[in-house]
Protein backbone atom coordinates (compact mmCIF):
# COMPACT_ATOMS: atom_id res chain seq x y z
CA UNK A 1 0.00 0.00 0.00
CA UNK A 2 1.22 3.89 -1.03
CA UNK A 3 1.89 5.89 1.32
CA UNK A 4 0.43 9.26 2.03
CA UNK A 5 1.68 12.37 0.14
CA UNK A 6 0.36 15.54 -0.27
CA UNK A 7 1.85 15.50 -4.09
CA UNK A 8 -0.75 13.60 -5.99
CA UNK A 9 0.60 14.71 -9.60
CA UNK A 10 3.75 16.38 -11.09
CA UNK A 11 5.56 17.09 -14.09
CA UNK A 12 9.19 16.35 -14.87
CA UNK A 13 11.49 18.03 -17.13
CA UNK A 14 15.20 18.36 -18.57
CA UNK A 15 16.77 21.49 -19.33
CA UNK A 16 19.75 23.53 -20.69
CA UNK A 17 22.42 20.91 -21.75
CA UNK A 18 22.95 17.15 -21.36
CA UNK A 19 24.85 15.46 -19.11
CA UNK A 20 25.78 11.80 -18.01
CA UNK A 21 23.46 11.46 -14.80
CA UNK A 22 20.34 12.73 -16.26
CA UNK A 23 18.55 9.64 -16.98
CA UNK A 24 19.28 7.94 -13.26
CA UNK A 25 17.89 11.02 -12.01
CA UNK A 26 14.61 10.68 -13.61
CA UNK A 27 14.56 7.05 -12.45
CA UNK A 28 15.61 8.19 -9.14
CA UNK A 29 12.37 10.50 -8.89
CA UNK A 30 9.86 8.45 -10.94
CA UNK A 31 10.65 5.01 -9.08
CA UNK A 32 10.12 6.47 -5.80
CA UNK A 33 7.29 8.45 -6.69
CA UNK A 34 5.03 5.91 -8.38
CA UNK A 35 6.39 2.70 -6.35
CA UNK A 36 6.77 4.77 -2.73
CA UNK A 37 3.76 7.19 -3.15
CA UNK A 38 1.82 6.04 -5.78
CA UNK A 39 1.93 9.31 -7.49
CA UNK A 40 0.70 10.36 -11.38
CA UNK A 41 4.07 11.64 -13.12
CA UNK A 42 3.55 13.92 -16.26
CA UNK A 43 6.83 13.69 -18.29
CA UNK A 44 7.30 17.17 -20.32
CA UNK A 45 9.43 17.46 -23.43
CA UNK A 46 12.39 19.23 -24.17
CA UNK A 47 12.36 21.56 -21.46
CA UNK A 48 10.32 24.59 -20.39
CA UNK A 49 9.39 24.42 -24.28
CA UNK A 50 7.19 21.32 -23.19
CA UNK A 51 5.53 23.32 -20.84
CA UNK A 52 4.65 26.41 -23.43
CA UNK A 53 3.38 24.15 -26.53
CA UNK A 54 2.12 21.33 -23.50
CA UNK A 55 4.14 18.36 -24.74
CA UNK A 56 3.38 15.73 -21.97
CA UNK A 57 2.87 12.27 -21.61
CA UNK A 58 2.06 10.28 -18.76
CA UNK A 59 5.02 8.31 -17.26
CA UNK A 60 4.51 5.29 -16.67
CA UNK A 61 6.98 2.20 -15.45
CA UNK A 62 7.88 1.08 -18.23
CA UNK A 63 8.95 4.53 -19.49
CA UNK A 64 11.78 4.55 -16.57
CA UNK A 65 12.91 0.96 -16.34
CA UNK A 66 16.20 0.29 -17.56
CA UNK A 67 17.41 3.60 -17.99
CA UNK A 68 19.92 3.99 -14.69
CA UNK A 69 23.18 3.47 -17.07
CA UNK A 70 21.56 5.37 -20.11
CA UNK A 71 22.98 9.35 -21.46
CA UNK A 72 21.09 11.88 -22.29
CA UNK A 73 17.60 11.89 -21.35
CA UNK A 74 14.50 10.60 -22.36
CA UNK A 75 12.96 13.91 -21.74
CA UNK A 76 14.75 15.55 -24.13
CA UNK A 77 15.91 18.96 -23.21
CA UNK A 78 16.40 22.70 -24.59
CA UNK A 79 17.55 25.99 -23.53
CA UNK A 80 14.02 27.78 -24.03
CA UNK A 81 14.07 30.62 -21.39
CA UNK A 82 10.33 31.74 -20.37
CA UNK A 83 12.23 34.33 -18.64
CA UNK A 84 14.99 36.03 -21.11
CA UNK A 85 17.67 37.57 -18.92
CA UNK A 86 18.07 41.22 -17.91
CA UNK A 87 18.92 44.70 -19.16
CA UNK A 88 20.81 46.97 -17.08
CA UNK A 89 17.52 48.38 -15.98
CA UNK A 90 15.18 45.64 -15.22
CA UNK A 91 14.54 41.89 -16.19
CA UNK A 92 13.17 40.86 -18.88
CA UNK A 93 10.29 38.39 -19.30
CA UNK A 94 8.37 37.08 -22.12
CA UNK A 95 5.08 37.20 -20.56
CA UNK A 96 3.16 34.93 -23.46
CA UNK A 97 5.90 31.91 -22.44
CA UNK A 98 4.93 32.37 -18.99
CA UNK A 99 1.45 32.52 -19.48
CA UNK A 100 1.42 29.83 -21.44
CA UNK A 101 3.33 27.81 -18.87
CA UNK A 102 1.07 28.44 -16.33
CA UNK A 103 -2.22 27.68 -18.21
CA UNK A 104 -0.44 24.00 -19.45
CA UNK A 105 0.22 23.50 -15.38
CA UNK A 106 -3.41 24.34 -14.37
CA UNK A 107 -4.55 22.04 -17.64
CA UNK A 108 -2.91 19.47 -16.20
CA UNK A 109 -3.37 20.00 -12.88
CA UNK A 110 0.25 19.87 -11.62
CA UNK A 111 1.04 19.86 -8.29
CA UNK A 112 4.70 20.59 -8.89
CA UNK A 113 7.35 20.13 -11.12
CA UNK A 114 10.48 18.95 -11.14
CA UNK A 115 13.31 20.47 -13.03
CA UNK A 116 16.81 18.57 -13.55
CA UNK A 117 19.53 21.24 -14.95
CA UNK A 118 22.43 23.92 -14.25
CA UNK A 119 21.96 27.29 -12.94
CA UNK A 120 19.58 28.99 -15.89
CA UNK A 121 17.11 25.92 -15.55
CA UNK A 122 16.97 25.96 -11.46
CA UNK A 123 17.08 30.06 -11.60
CA UNK A 124 13.93 29.65 -14.27
CA UNK A 125 12.06 27.38 -11.57
CA UNK A 126 12.76 29.72 -8.51
CA UNK A 127 11.02 32.70 -11.17
CA UNK A 128 8.18 29.99 -11.45
CA UNK A 129 7.77 29.38 -8.22
CA UNK A 130 7.35 33.42 -7.61
CA UNK A 131 4.80 33.07 -10.42
CA UNK A 132 2.57 30.95 -7.98
CA UNK A 133 3.90 27.77 -9.43
CA UNK A 134 5.06 24.89 -7.51
CA UNK A 135 8.84 23.81 -8.14
CA UNK A 136 11.15 21.45 -6.71
CA UNK A 137 14.83 21.84 -8.55
CA UNK A 138 17.39 19.02 -8.79
CA UNK A 139 21.39 20.15 -10.09
CA UNK A 140 22.72 18.51 -12.62
CA UNK A 141 25.82 20.18 -14.79
CA UNK A 142 29.27 18.64 -15.87
CA UNK A 143 30.24 22.34 -14.56
CA UNK A 144 29.65 21.87 -11.02
CA UNK A 145 29.07 25.38 -10.84
CA UNK A 146 25.84 25.56 -9.01
CA UNK A 147 25.52 27.46 -6.06
CA UNK A 148 24.36 25.51 -2.44
CA UNK A 149 25.67 22.18 -3.28
CA UNK A 150 29.45 20.58 -3.48
CA UNK A 151 28.44 18.57 -6.38
CA UNK A 152 26.32 18.06 -9.12
CA UNK A 153 25.72 15.13 -10.91
CA UNK A 154 26.98 15.10 -14.58
CA UNK A 155 30.69 16.66 -13.01
CA UNK A 156 32.33 12.85 -12.36
CA UNK A 157 31.47 11.57 -15.34
CA UNK A 158 33.08 14.36 -17.64
CA UNK A 159 35.89 14.26 -15.23
CA UNK A 160 36.71 10.96 -16.03
CA UNK A 161 36.62 11.87 -19.94
CA UNK A 162 38.40 15.04 -19.01
CA UNK A 163 41.18 12.88 -17.93
CA UNK A 164 41.31 10.33 -20.19
CA UNK A 165 42.01 12.69 -22.93
CA UNK A 166 44.87 14.38 -21.08
CA UNK A 167 46.08 10.73 -20.16
CA UNK A 168 46.06 10.09 -24.17
CA UNK A 169 47.81 13.54 -25.41
CA UNK A 170 50.81 13.26 -22.88
CA UNK A 171 52.15 10.34 -25.57
CA UNK A 172 51.40 12.45 -28.95
CA UNK A 173 53.01 15.63 -27.01
CA UNK A 174 56.17 13.40 -26.24
CA UNK A 175 56.57 11.37 -29.56
CA UNK A 176 56.59 14.96 -30.97
CA UNK A 177 58.32 17.09 -28.41
CA UNK A 178 55.47 19.24 -28.14
CA UNK A 179 53.51 21.83 -26.36
CA UNK A 180 49.90 20.70 -26.54
CA UNK A 181 46.75 22.70 -25.33
CA UNK A 182 43.17 20.84 -24.51
CA UNK A 183 40.08 22.67 -23.56
CA UNK A 184 37.67 21.09 -21.11
CA UNK A 185 34.37 22.81 -20.42
CA UNK A 186 33.40 24.41 -17.38
CA UNK A 187 31.35 27.49 -18.63
CA UNK A 188 32.67 30.50 -15.87
CA UNK A 189 33.98 28.20 -13.92
CA UNK A 190 37.24 25.97 -13.57
CA UNK A 191 36.26 22.78 -11.42
CA UNK A 192 36.43 20.97 -14.06
CA UNK A 193 39.51 21.80 -15.59
CA UNK A 194 41.18 21.96 -12.25
CA UNK A 195 39.97 18.82 -11.45
CA UNK A 196 41.46 17.07 -14.99
CA UNK A 197 44.15 19.28 -14.80
CA UNK A 198 45.42 17.73 -11.63
CA UNK A 199 44.62 14.11 -11.86
CA UNK A 200 46.16 14.18 -15.51
CA UNK A 201 49.15 15.89 -14.33
CA UNK A 202 48.56 18.74 -16.72
CA UNK A 203 51.67 21.00 -16.57
CA UNK A 204 50.07 24.49 -16.68
CA UNK A 205 46.37 24.78 -15.31
CA UNK A 206 44.35 27.94 -16.38
CA UNK A 207 40.85 28.60 -15.08
CA UNK A 208 38.70 31.63 -14.87
CA UNK A 209 39.00 32.61 -11.67
CA UNK A 210 42.94 33.38 -12.23
CA UNK A 211 43.98 35.69 -14.98
CA UNK A 212 46.50 34.06 -16.44
CA UNK A 213 50.31 36.25 -17.65
CA UNK A 214 51.77 34.60 -20.72
CA UNK A 215 55.13 35.31 -19.49
CA UNK A 216 54.40 33.65 -17.11
CA UNK A 217 53.76 30.47 -18.55
CA UNK A 218 56.23 30.68 -21.47
CA UNK A 219 59.13 31.01 -18.36
CA UNK A 220 57.58 27.93 -17.16
CA UNK A 221 57.62 25.58 -19.94
CA UNK A 222 61.30 27.24 -21.14
CA UNK A 223 61.95 26.01 -17.39
CA UNK A 224 60.94 22.74 -18.19
CA UNK A 225 62.31 22.29 -21.45
CA UNK A 226 65.54 23.65 -20.45
CA UNK A 227 65.32 20.70 -17.45
CA UNK A 228 65.31 17.87 -20.20
CA UNK A 229 61.16 17.59 -20.30
CA UNK A 230 60.77 18.00 -24.02
CA UNK A 231 56.94 18.58 -24.24
CA UNK A 232 54.12 20.31 -21.54
CA UNK A 233 50.33 19.90 -21.36
CA UNK A 234 48.49 22.88 -20.93
CA UNK A 235 44.49 22.19 -19.67
CA UNK A 236 42.49 25.09 -20.19
CA UNK A 237 39.15 26.03 -18.64
CA UNK A 238 36.90 27.21 -21.53
CA UNK A 239 36.04 30.19 -19.61
CA UNK A 240 40.00 30.75 -18.89
CA UNK A 241 40.93 34.68 -19.07
CA UNK A 242 44.26 36.60 -19.70
CA UNK A 243 45.27 39.45 -17.30
CA UNK A 244 44.92 41.36 -20.38
CA UNK A 245 41.68 40.37 -21.76
CA UNK A 246 40.77 41.30 -17.94
CA UNK A 247 41.77 44.91 -18.61
CA UNK A 248 39.85 45.14 -21.25
CA UNK A 249 35.56 46.18 -21.21
CA UNK A 250 33.00 43.58 -22.82
CA UNK A 251 33.52 45.41 -25.95
CA UNK A 252 36.74 45.32 -26.72
CA UNK A 253 37.37 41.84 -25.40
CA UNK A 254 34.71 40.43 -27.66
CA UNK A 255 36.47 42.32 -30.94
CA UNK A 256 39.75 40.84 -29.81
CA UNK A 257 38.39 37.19 -29.12
CA UNK A 258 37.09 37.02 -32.43
CA UNK A 259 40.49 38.19 -34.37
CA UNK A 260 42.17 35.61 -32.01
CA UNK A 261 41.25 32.21 -32.67
CA UNK A 262 38.27 30.68 -32.26
CA UNK A 263 38.41 29.55 -28.88
CA UNK A 264 40.56 30.14 -25.91
CA UNK A 265 42.57 26.94 -26.94
CA UNK A 266 43.61 28.16 -30.03
CA UNK A 267 44.28 31.86 -28.65
CA UNK A 268 46.87 30.28 -25.57
CA UNK A 269 48.52 27.92 -28.15
CA UNK A 270 49.32 30.95 -30.39
CA UNK A 271 50.32 33.03 -27.32
CA UNK A 272 52.42 30.23 -26.32
CA UNK A 273 54.52 30.03 -29.59
CA UNK A 274 54.91 33.48 -29.76
CA UNK A 275 56.04 34.00 -26.44
CA UNK A 276 58.78 30.85 -26.55
CA UNK A 277 58.94 29.83 -30.09
CA UNK A 278 57.80 26.41 -28.74
CA UNK A 279 55.75 23.81 -31.66
CA UNK A 280 52.03 24.31 -30.04
CA UNK A 281 49.32 22.85 -30.77
CA UNK A 282 45.35 23.30 -29.44
CA UNK A 283 43.02 20.59 -28.89
CA UNK A 284 39.11 21.10 -27.96
CA UNK A 285 37.45 18.02 -26.25
CA UNK A 286 33.87 19.76 -27.06
CA UNK A 287 30.47 17.58 -26.31
CA UNK A 288 32.58 14.29 -25.98
CA UNK A 289 32.54 15.49 -22.51
CA UNK A 290 28.95 15.66 -21.86
CA UNK A 291 27.99 12.09 -24.06
CA UNK A 292 27.75 8.86 -22.97
CA UNK A 293 26.94 6.63 -19.58
CA UNK A 294 27.33 8.12 -16.66
CA UNK A 295 29.89 6.80 -13.67
CA UNK A 296 28.97 4.83 -11.04
CA UNK A 297 29.84 7.57 -8.64
CA UNK A 298 27.28 9.96 -10.91
CA UNK A 299 24.58 7.00 -10.92
CA UNK A 300 24.71 6.69 -7.16
CA UNK A 301 24.58 11.18 -6.72
CA UNK A 302 21.73 11.23 -9.29
CA UNK A 303 19.71 8.50 -7.85
CA UNK A 304 20.15 9.95 -4.19
CA UNK A 305 19.74 13.49 -5.07
CA UNK A 306 16.10 12.06 -7.41
CA UNK A 307 15.06 10.02 -4.34
CA UNK A 308 15.46 13.06 -1.90
CA UNK A 309 13.08 15.00 -4.10
CA UNK A 310 10.41 12.24 -3.51
CA UNK A 311 10.52 13.27 0.14
CA UNK A 312 9.95 17.09 -0.96
CA UNK A 313 7.34 16.12 -2.79
CA UNK A 314 5.51 13.74 -1.10
CA UNK A 315 5.56 16.16 2.39
CA UNK A 316 4.62 19.43 0.17
CA UNK A 317 8.20 21.31 0.53
CA UNK A 318 7.94 23.16 -2.83
CA UNK A 319 10.74 26.55 -3.75
CA UNK A 320 13.43 23.90 -3.08
CA UNK A 321 16.59 22.54 -4.63
CA UNK A 322 17.72 19.30 -3.39
CA UNK A 323 21.53 19.32 -2.46
CA UNK A 324 24.41 17.60 -1.46
CA UNK A 325 26.38 18.88 1.75
CA UNK A 326 29.34 17.10 2.66
CA UNK A 327 28.08 13.69 2.65
CA UNK A 328 24.40 14.39 3.65
CA UNK A 329 21.70 15.00 0.97
CA UNK A 330 19.27 17.97 2.01
CA UNK A 331 17.72 21.25 -0.01
CA UNK A 332 17.78 24.40 -0.02
CA UNK A 333 15.89 27.51 -0.78
CA UNK A 334 15.00 27.53 -4.49
CA UNK A 335 16.33 31.10 -4.28
CA UNK A 336 19.42 30.56 -2.78
CA UNK A 337 20.75 29.08 -6.29
CA UNK A 338 19.32 32.16 -8.40
CA UNK A 339 21.85 34.08 -10.62
CA UNK A 340 24.58 32.76 -9.03
CA UNK A 341 27.68 31.09 -10.09
CA UNK A 342 30.02 28.61 -8.08
CA UNK A 343 33.34 29.77 -8.32
CA UNK A 344 36.37 28.18 -7.86
CA UNK A 345 37.60 30.05 -4.25
CA UNK A 346 41.28 31.55 -5.03
CA UNK A 347 42.39 29.70 -1.62
CA UNK A 348 40.65 26.58 -2.58
CA UNK A 349 43.13 23.20 -1.47
CA UNK A 350 43.11 22.07 -5.02
CA UNK A 351 45.21 24.88 -6.92
CA UNK A 352 47.52 24.57 -3.46
CA UNK A 353 47.77 21.19 -4.33
CA UNK A 354 48.50 21.54 -8.05
CA UNK A 355 51.28 24.33 -6.87
CA UNK A 356 52.89 21.95 -5.00
CA UNK A 357 53.56 18.73 -7.85
CA UNK A 358 54.64 21.95 -9.59
CA UNK A 359 52.00 22.69 -12.16
CA UNK A 360 51.99 26.50 -13.06
CA UNK A 361 48.47 28.53 -12.23
CA UNK A 362 49.30 31.06 -14.93
CA UNK A 363 50.23 33.85 -12.70
CA UNK A 364 53.86 35.05 -11.24
CA UNK A 365 54.25 33.36 -8.10
CA UNK A 366 54.11 29.89 -9.91
CA UNK A 367 57.88 30.32 -11.49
Amino acid sequence: MAKHSVTKRFGILTAGGDCPGLNAAIRGVCRGAHDRYGMEIVGIANGFRGLIDEDTKILKPEDFSGILTRGGTILGSSRVKPFGGTTSEKEVVDSDKVSAIKETYSKLNLDCIVVLGGNGTNTTGYKLSREGLNVIGLPKTIDNDIFGTDKTFGFDSALAIGTEAIDRLHSTAQSHSRVIVIELMGHKAGWLALHAGVAGGGDVILIPEIPYDIRTIGQHLEKRAKSGKTFSIVVVAEGAISIKEAEMDKKDRKKFRMENGPSVAYRVASEINAETGMETRATVLGYVQRGGIPSATDRVLATSLGTAAVELLANGKYGRMVALTGSDIGSIDLRVPEGKVKNVPTDHYMIDTARAVGTCMGIGADV
